[in-house]
C-alpha cells in the first residue's frame, strides 16, 4: 500500500528519555495495528470496486439479449434468449476450467497460461476471486457478440460448441497476449522486453473482446450464409427487420451503463494515489474513462443519426443504438489514456467505420442480423489504431507505470512505435480468430451441426426447435399477414387458407 505507516523503536528510543526502549515498543506496536488495518481496509475498497464492476459488466448479458432480441424477427425470439442464457451458463463452466488459466495462469514462452486450472491454488499474491469473476464476464460478453451475426439460422448444438470453444481457449489466449503481465505483447512486461519498447494497448479490450467477437462471428456468418429472403436473385438486399424497436433500445441503455464497469472497472483498482498527498490519484483516471467513454458512445450515436439521414431519409432509431455501440467498442482500447475531447474524435470516426463496413456488407451479400461484425470488428480495429494515434504520454505512464522514453500516440508527438504496436495486435487478432474459429464453423458445416433446415428457418425455430411462439404476434414479411392487410384495403381479395389460422 503506498504511503504505509513506518515506525522503529531505535529511532523512538532516543526521544522518549527513561524507560524509552519499552515505550517505543508499544508504540510502534500502536502503529503497526493502525497500519495493517488501512492495508487490510485498502484491499478491501479495491476488491469491492473490481466486484461491483464485475456486477455491471454481467449485467451487460441482459443487455445483449434484450438487443438480440428486438433485433431478430418475433419467430425467432426465444432462441437467440435462450444462446444468450448459454452463452454465459457455458462459458461460466469452460472459463473455470480452461479459460481463466490459458489467459492468466503464467507462463515462460508468452504465448498461453499453464497454471490455475480450475482455480487450483488460488487465489494468489495477486489474484484474487473477484479478478475471476470480472475476467468471467468479459469472456462471455466475447461468445454474446458473435451470437448475434449467426442469428435467425445457426443450430442449438453449434451455439453450444462455438461458446464453449471461444470462452475456454480462444479469446482467452488473445487476453493472455495483452493483458497478462508475461503475454508476449503485453504492456506490462519489463521495459527492455515490450513490443516495440511499449507493448498493445489495450485497455479493456476493443480488440481482445470485441474483435475477438465480431471476427468470430464475421467467419460463422460467412460459412452459415445469409439468412433466406435476405437478398433477391439480383443482389438487391431486402430487410428483413427486427420486430421490436423497443427492446432495442432498452437493451442498448442496459449495455451503457455496463460499459461503466466494462472501461472504469477495468483498473481494477481505485485506492490508488498518482502523488502522494494529493487529490488527484486512480480515482480521477476512473472518472476521466467514464467521460470518454461516455463521450465518444454519444458522438457516434449523433453522428450516425444524421449520417443515415442523408443516406436514407430515415430518423431511424435502431440505426442510432448500433452507432452509438460502435463508439462505445472503439473507445474501449483508449478509454484510460485520452483526453476526452479526442474520444469525440473517436466516437466521430468509429460511426463513418460502422457506416462503411454496413454498405460493404450489403454489396458482398454478407448478412449479420445485429451488424456484430461491423460493429465490434469493424469499430474495435479502429479503436486500437486510435490508441496509436491520440494517447497520451502522461495518462500512460500513469496507467502502465512511469517508463523513460515510453512510446506514445502519433498525433500527440509520441512517434509511430505505439500505432506499430496497435497495427500488429489487429493482425495477430484477426489471424488467430481466423484460424480456429473460421476452421470450427467449417468443420459444423462439414458435419451438418450447424445450420438448420430451410423448412424450419421459414416457420422460426421458436415453433419448430423450441415447442412455440414467445408471444403472439405477425412478422412484417409473414405472407398471411399481408393478405390481412390487403383485405383490409380491398375486402373482396381471397384469404390464403394460412391466414385464417390465429398463430400464438
Amino acid at each position: 500500500m503506498a504511503g504505509a505507516l513506518t515506525c522503529s523503536a531505535a529511532d523512538l528510543s532516543v526521544l522518549l528519555g527513561p524507560n524509552a526502549t519499552a515505550a517505543a515498543d508499544y508504540i510502534c506496536g500502536q502503529l503497526g495495528t493502525v497500519n495493517n488495518k488501512f492495508t487490510d481496509a485498502a484491499y478491501a475498497i479495491d476488491n469491492t470496486y473490481l466486484l461491483f464492476s464485475a456486477y455491471l459488466v454481467f449485467a451487460m448479458q441482459l443487455g445483449f439479449a434484450m438487443l438480440c432480441a428486438g433485433s431478430v424477427r418475433a419467430k425467432n425470439t426465444m432462441n437467440i434468449m435462450l444462446t444468450n442464457v448459454l452463452d454465459a451458463a457455458a462459458g461460466g463452466l469452460f472459463y473455470f476450467l480452461f479459460g481463466y488459466a490459458f489467459a492468466f495462469g503464467g507462463s515462460s514462452e508468452g504465448f498461453i497460461g499453464r497454471h490455475n486450472f480450475a482455480l487450483r491454488d488460488f487465489p494468489t499474491l495477486t489474484s484474487d476471486y473477484s479478478f475471476f469473476l470480472y475476467q468471467w464476464a468479459f469472456a462471455i460478453a466475447a461468445a454474446g457478440i458473435t451470437s448475434g451475426s449467426i442469428a435467425e439460422r445457426t443450430q442449438f448444438v453449434a451455439y453450444l460448441i462455438y461458446s464453449s470453444f471461444l470462452t475456454g481457449f480462444v479469446y482467452p489466449v488473445v487476453s493472455h497476449w495483452f493483458w497478462s503481465p508475461d503475454g508476449w505483447a503485453s504492456p506490462f512486461r519489463p521495459a527492455d522486453d515490450r513490443l516495440f519498447s511499449t507493448g498493445a494497448i489495450d485497455f479493456a479490450g476493443s480488440g481482445v473482446v470485441h474483435m475477438v467477437g465480431g471476427i468470430a462471428g464475421l467467419w460463422g456468418a460467412l460459412i452459415e450464409g445469409p439468412r433466406r429472403g435476405r437478398f433477391e436473385k439480383g443482389g438487391r438486399a431486402i430487410a428483413l427487420r427486427g420486430h421490436s424497436a423497443s427492446l432495442v433500445v432498452l437493451g442498448t441503455f442496459l449495455l451503457w451503463f455496463g460499459w461503466y464497469g466494462f472501461n472504469p472497472g477495468s483498473f481494477a483498482k481505485i485506492l490508488i494515489p498518482y502523488n502522494s498527498g494529493s487529490n488527484y490519484g486512480q480515482w480521477s483516471g476512473i472518472g476521466r474513462t467514464a467521460v470518454t467513454t461516455t463521450l465518444s458512445g454519444c458522438t457516434a450515436a449523433l453522428t450516425t443519426l444524421f449520417g443515415k439521414r442523408l443516406l436514407s431519409g430515415h430518423w431511424n432509431v435502431t440505426d442510432v443504438c448500433n452507432g452509438l455501440l460502435g463508439g462505445f467498442a472503439a473507445i474501449t482500447a483508449g478509454c484510460s489514456v485520452v483526453e476526452p475531447w479526442a474520444a469525440i474524435v473517436c466516437g466521430f470516426v468509429a460511426s463513418l467505420v460502422l457506416i462503411g463496413c454496413n454498405k460493404l456488407a450489403e454489396i458482398l451479400q454478407y448478412d449479420d442480423p445485429l451488424e456484430a461484425a461491423q460493429l465490434h470488428g469493424g469499430c474495435g480495429a479502429w479503436g486500437l489504431i486510435f490508441v496509436g494515434l491520440f494517447a497520451k504520454k502522461k495518462y500512460l505512464n500513469e496507467v502502465y507505470g512511469a517508463t523513460p522514453g515510453r512510446p506514445y500516440g502519433l498525433f500527440m508527438g509520441g512517434g509511430g512505435k505505439l500505432l506499430g504496436a496497435q497495427l500488429v495486435q489487429i493482425l495477430v487478432v484477426v489471424g488467430w480468430v481466423s484460424v480456429t474459429m473460421g476452421t470450427l464453423f467449417f468443420i459444423l458445416k462439414k458435419l451438418n451441426l450447424l445450420r438448420i433446415s430451410e423448412k424450419d428457418e421459414m416457420a422460426g425455430m421458436d415453433m419448430t426447435r423450441h415447442g412455440g411462439f414467445a408471444y403472439m404476434y405477425y412478422d412484417n414479411d409473414d405472407e398471411s399477414h399481408r393478405a390481412i392487410q390487403l383485405q383490409r384495403v380491398d375486402p373482396g381479395s381471397p384469404l390464403p387458407r394460412s391466414a385464417t389460422t390465429p398463430r400464438v
